[in-house]
């Protein structure tokens, strides 16, 4: 029997966002001499490699195999799950592989092209033991259960918000922050055109960010995926407990991020009094929602999600955020933060997208 699944649609931005952490920051391009061959001719292992990276490159690819194999379950073909996640994930590692030729910042490796290539597998093979095992059966029974027939797309934007929030934020559950690093592009090339007085004030001209202002901004970066969550589900009691295990999600991925970030002995530094009152206050504003109807949430997300996007698109970037990103940048998490970074700001507005495109539907889920 053939399903809907969010598994292809995640696959294949997980796919994007493997191409954003392999080629990051699509810097320094040029021809080195060097043939895409000269990849597969290497000697094994290569003369530089460490644990991190052989466990990096096989997990790296495991999620992306697991999420083919699942797909291909859920479509019916479950006995070409293994092969097929294998087959495309080495087919992609070999691309970017290839692609890193060109950079000299990166060193193109066959272990990493093999350890890319067994983690596909593995992933494949997970899907297909799960299957296997009854747990893809028990899953479409507890979604059918939980969402009905809601869109795929919300779900799929429901599992990504918790990785968002790994990437470091301003502001605690502040996703969608944009406007500090484009603002400077296109300040360069709107330079010496009449159209550069049209920009608005940057930063650097905004005031500092108050306890108050952060509170309801916390709070409402906790209302959003909350919101979401009542347009998905329609039973008023999963709507509540829902919106508690985001609330919990988002503690925990967001003191796991100052971990990586600063170490496990300061994880909790973030969660000041502004921080987890407006945490409170999400949660106690999404229990209250959580009674209307799912096209008044939808309303109200839309309006929430427009006033939050323009204010932290206003707030100012303070000394230590600046630090955290450079720990980012720099450290061991380089390969992740293009990726962990497009996740953070693309979120809210594809949020924005599916609940204006949710509302327009003619065809209602409930």
């Amino acid at each position: 029997m053939l399903h809907k699944s969010s598994a292809w649609p995640l696959a294949l931005l997980y796919a994007a966002l493997i191409v954003f952490a392999s080629l990051f920051p699509f810097e320094g391009w040029r021809d080195q001499g060097l043939s895409w061959w000269a990849i597969l001719t290497q000697p094994l292992p290569p003369q530089y490699w460490t644990g991190f990276d052989v466990g990096g490159n096989v997990a790296g690819y495991v999620p992306l195999g697991f999420l083919l194999g699942l797909a291909m379950v859920r479509s019916g073909a479950a006995r070409g799950a293994v092969l097929l996640a294998w087959v495309l994930g080495t087919l992609l590692s070999l691309t970017m592989e290839g692609l890193q030729l060109y950079l000299p910042r990166r060193v193109p490796s066959n272990l990493d092209l093999l350890l890319n290539s067994a983690g596909a597998a593995l992933g494949g093979l997970l899907a297909w033991l799960l299957h296997w095992l009854g747990g893809v059966q028990r899953w479409s029974d507890f979604r059918a259960r939980w969402f009905g027939v809601a869109g795929q797309g919300g779900v799929a934007l429901l599992l990504l918000w918790p990785w968002a929030l790994l990437f470091p934020a301003a502001v605690p559950l502040g996703l969608g922050q944009i406007w500090p690093r484009l603002a400077p592009l296109l300040e360069q090339w709107l330079a010496d055109t009449p159209f550069a007085s049209w920009l608005p004030l940057t930063q650097v001209q905004a005031g500092m960010l108050t306890p108050w202002s952060t509170m309801v901004y916390v709070a409402s970066g906790l209302l959003v995926p909350c919101l979401l969550g009542h347009m998905l589900v329609q039973h008023v009691g999963r709507r509540m407990l829902l919106s508690v295990l985001l609330a919990a999600a988002a503690v925990g991925v967001s003191a796991l991020s100052t971990a990586l970030s600063y170490g496990p002995i300061h994880a909790w530094v973030w969660l000041g009094p502004p921080v987890a009152l407006g945490m409170l206050l999400g949660l106690g504003v999404a229990l209250v929602l959580a009674w209307l109807h799912w096209r008044v949430s939808a309303v109200v997300l839309l309006l929430g999600l427009v006033w939050l996007l323009h204010g932290l698109n206003h707030v100012p970037t303070s000394p230590y955020f600046a630090q955290t990103l450079q720990i980012w940048e720099q450290g061991r998490f380089v390969q992740f933060y293009g990726v962990g970074q497009w996740l953070g700001w693309l979120w809210p507005y594809a949020a924005l997208v599916y609940a204006a495109a949710r509302l327009t539907r003619r065809q209602q889920d409930f």
